[in-house]
Parts: structure tokens; sequence; C-alpha cells
């Protein structure tokens, strides 16, 4: 495939789609009752960690809404610089090989990793800094926190 510039254009090894969205929020039961009164949004599975998030899916795409709680974190440093808003889009893949794809072909561009963790055994994640590429925080990984027992359900 070439681009208009004589270029070759080299796409990821592994599609990128959208699994999630998500939106940081200063106050997540707030939140919860603005957006399932306003959009009817919900149930959703609300999880508290070091941050708290609450999931949904709307029309089968996942929907997050993430509270920073404790100490420095890429939700928190957006909240202070931005205020609410979209933090990241997310491109999960569920299969660790698929996972590592990515990593390399963002590293090949240029694209640095913000931050990331595990979740119990079988969930990695990360949030890429897409910087020029895209202009948006990307997350990948393994695979959404689906199989946690969340904290409780809203409402």
């Amino acid at each position: 495939m070439a681009s208009g510039n004589g270029g070759r254009i080299v796409p990821p090894a592994v599609p990128m789609t959208i699994t999630q969205i998500a939106v940081v929020v200063a106050d997540m039961e707030s939140a919860l009752r603005s957006y399932t009164e306003n959009l009817g949004w919900g149930p959703w599975s609300v999880f508290d960690f070091r941050m708290i998030g609450a999931e949904t899916k709307v029309d089968g795409l996942g929907f997050e809404l993430i509270q920073p709680v404790s100490g420095p974190s890429i939700y928190q440093e957006f909240l202070d610089t931005h205020g609410e808003g979209v933090q990241h889009i997310a491109c999960m893949k569920h299969s660790i090989e698929d996972s590592e794809a990515l990593k390399k072909h963002w590293h090949e561009r240029g694209a640095e990793i913000l931050m990331g963790g595990r979740i119990g055994e079988t969930i990695e994640f990360y949030y890429v800094d897409t910087g020029p590429l895209i202009k948006f925080v990307l997350e990948s990984g393994s695979g959404h926190a689906i199989d946690l027992e969340p904290t409780y359900l809203y409402p």
C-alpha cells in the first residue's frame, strides 16, 4: 500500500478495533447518576482499586468512567490539566501475542508507554502516548477487566 507522498504505508500486524472509550471524572457517584439519567446507560460494574472505575456497554462498545483516588496517575494528571473528559480510547487485544505485536508497532513509531500494569493473572494493560501520530492516548493490552467481580453494580 502506498501513501500519497510515495512512501509505503505499513499498517499494524493486528487490526486496531475500538473496544472502549474512557472518561475521567471528579466524582464517580455524580457521574454515574448523570450518565444513567441523561443517556440511559448502564447498568454499571463499579471497581474500586487505586482508582474507581465503572464500566458499561453502549451498543456493544465499552464505556468507562474513571475517578482517580490515590497517588499520582495519568488519570489524575489529565483531571488536573484538562478537567473532566475523554482521557483514552482502548483497542484491546485478547492474546498476549497480539498485545506484544502492538507494543512493537508503537515503539517502532516512537510512541512511549505512559503507564501500565496487570489485573490478576490474565490481564495486562498499558497506555501509549501516540503523540504527533494520532493525537490521543491509546490503551491496549491483553484484555479488559471482564473476569473480575465488581465492588458493586449501579443502579
